[in-house]
C-alpha cells in the first residue's frame, strides 16, 4: 500500500511539474492510472485531494486557477518549485534548529521537524543546540490555539482568497469578510492576519480570536497586489497599536495591569488601591485596554473613554 501511494505521489507531481496550463480534476484523473482505478467519483475526489495536501506538505508548491468557464485547474510551476543551492554557516544551521522547535502547533511542528531532515541530507551542517539542556529553564514556544490558523497559515501559502465570519470588539454580531490573505503575524501573545479585504476594498488587519466558525477557501486568484512582508508587519504593528501618536492618562487597580505599567511614561499613586498611569496611545489601544476589563478607567482622552466604553457594551451584550 505504501509503495502504491508512493507511485500515486510521483505521477500526479510529474504531471503537475510537466503541464504548461492548468489541469482538471477529470484531466488528471484520466492521466494516473490508480485514480482510474477509483470506483467512483467520491473515492477519486477524496483520494485526490489527500495526494494535493500530501505533495503540499512535501514542499510542491501547487497552484489552483479556474479558467474563463469556471471550471478549476492544478499546476505546479517548475520556477516555483526550484531552490538554488542552499549554504548554511554553523550559526545559521544552529537558528534554524531554534526556530523549528518553537512551534506547539501540531501541523507546523512536523513541517519544520521535515524541513531540517531535508536540509540536513542536502548537507546542512549539524550545529550545537544552545538550548538542548537537561532541565534547561529556557524553552521557546509560539502558543497557537486559535482554530482559524491553520487554515489561514495554508490560505497565506497557497496564495487562496477565504471567507469567513469576524466579529468586530465594538460589533454585537458576526459579519462575513471575503479577503485576500496576505500574511500571519504574531503580536503581544495575539495572531492576526493581514490582507485585502474584497468588500470594503481596502487592506485590513483581522485578529484571529474574533474569527467565528469555520475559515473557507474559494477559487480565483488574488485582485489585488501583495505587498512586500515588511510593510504587512509593520501595517500590523500599527493596526494592533504599536505605533503610538499621542499619550492617554488611565487609572489602573494596584497590583494589576502589568503590561501596561512595562509601557507607562509614568506612574502615580493615587491611593485607595489605584495609580494613575501615562502610556503612549495608537490604533488599537481601546482593543487592549478592554482586555483588562475593571481593573482600568480610561481617563483621556475623551475619544479612547468612548471607543473603550462601546466595546464593553458590546461584550456586555454577548
Amino acid at each position: 500500500m505504501a509503495i502504491a501511494k508512493a507511485e500515486r505521489l510521483m505521477n500526479l507531481a510529474l504531471c503537475l511539474l510537466g503541464t504548461r496550463r492548468p489541469l482538471s480534476k477529470r484531466e488528471l484523473r484520466g492521466s494516473i492510472e490508480a485514480y482510474l482505478e477509483a470506483g467512483s467519483d467520491d473515492s477519486f475526489n477524496r483520494m485526490f485531494e489527500r495526494d494535493k495536501d500530501d505533495l503540499r506538505e512535501l514542499g510542491l508548491v501547487i497552484e489552483t486557477v479556474e479558467n474563463l468557464d469556471g471550471d478549476t485547474g492544478y499546476l505546479a510551476r517548475r520556477d516555483s518549485n526550484r531552490l538554488p543551492p542552499i549554504q548554511l554557516d554553523a550559526e545559521e544551521a544552529a537558528a534554524l534548529g531554534l526556530a523549528a522547535k518553537v512551534w506547539q502547533q501540531a501541523r507546523l511542528a512536523g513541517a519544520a521537524s521535515g524541513a531540517l531532515q531535508k536540509l540536513r541530507a542536502a548537507g546542512m551542517p549539524e550545529a550545537e543546540d544552545p538550548y538542548d539542556i537537561p532541565h534547561s529553564a529556557l524553552e521557546p514556544r509560539i502558543p497557537v490555539h486559535e482554530a482559524a490558523f491553520e487554515p489561514l497559515m495554508l490560505a497565506c501559502r497557497d496564495r487562496r482568497p477565504v471567507v469567513f465570519e469576524y466579529r468586530k470588539a465594538n460589533a454585537a454580531r458576526p459579519e462575513a469578510r471575503h479577503v485576500e490573505p496576505w500574511t500571519l503575524e504574531c503580536w503581544r501573545g495575539h495572531w492576526y492576519l493581514a490582507g485585502w479585504d474584497r468588500g470594503r476594498g481596502a487592506e485590513r488587519v483581522f485578529r484571529l480570536s474574533r474569527i467565528t466558525g469555520r475559515v473557507r477557501s474559494r477559487a480565483g486568484a488574488f485582485t489585488a497586489p501583495v505587498p512586500d512582508v515588511s510593510t504587512v508587519r509593520e501595517t500590523v504593528e500599527s493596526w494592533a497599536g504599536e505605533t503610538a501618536t499621542r499619550s492617554a492618562r488611565i487609572r489602573l487597580r494596584a497590583g494589576c495591569g502589568y503590561p501596561l505599567r512595562a509601557r507607562a511614561l509614568s506612574v502615580r499613586e493615587l491611593g485607595d488601591g489605584w495609580d494613575e498611569l501615562e502610556i503612549p496611545y495608537g490604533h488599537g489601544l481601546d482593543a487592549w485596554l478592554v482586555e483588562f476589563g475593571p481593573d482600568v478607567v480610561v481617563q483621556e482622552p475623551a475619544d479612547l473613554r468612548a471607543d473603550v466604553v462601546d466595546r464593553l457594551r458590546a461584550v456586555a451584550k454577548g
